[in-house]
């Protein structure tokens, strides 16, 4: 499978709105407006174009865990036992703990990122996927590098 990068990305303008927005993701229409040269209707549909075609996924709010009362952030890679990876799935979306979760290759079929309150909250959280498969959990000691988006073209 080949994957191709978006002809929207081509245009230099819609390149520096990104860019603008990756530095600073409160700027206001009008605010990138000016400082790209361009007018606010013009920002704001081609804002829209890259939504639509899939460029920019979202827009959301980034909260700390540690703010929220979740001081532990683990990484649980789970080796389902088998007919269990549906299930497994179904267990980690149904698990507001759970903040990622990614089916992966190699020996385990999943990795999950989560938060919890207490080695407790984990061992509790782990018990109820230890019926669908073998877990090995990593506890996170630090963030040298946070999450980034990929590097943009050019």
């Amino acid at each position: 499978m080949t994957f191709q990068l978006s002809p929207l990305l081509a245009d230099d303008r819609n390149l520096a709105l990104i860019r603008l927005l990756q530095a600073e993701p409160r700027l206001g229409t009008a605010e990138l407006a000016r400082r790209i040269g361009m007018s606010a209707p013009a920002v704001r549909e081609r804002l829209l174009r890259l939504e639509e075609a899939g460029v920019i996924r979202g827009w959301r709010l980034e909260l700390e865990p540690k703010a929220l009362g979740y001081p532990l952030t683990v990484f649980v890679r789970i080796r389902p036992m088998p007919g269990q990876v549906p299930k497994i799935a179904e267990l980690a979306r149904a698990m507001p703990q759970v903040a990622e979760c990614h089916r992966i290759t190699g020996e385990d079929c999943f990795i999950l990122k989560v938060h919890v309150e207490a080695i407790e909250t984990l061992d509790r959280l782990l018990d109820r996927f230890l019926a669908h498969g073998q877990t090995t959990t990593s506890i996170v000691q630090s963030t040298p590098v946070p999450p980034r988006d990929p590097p943009l073209p050019g």
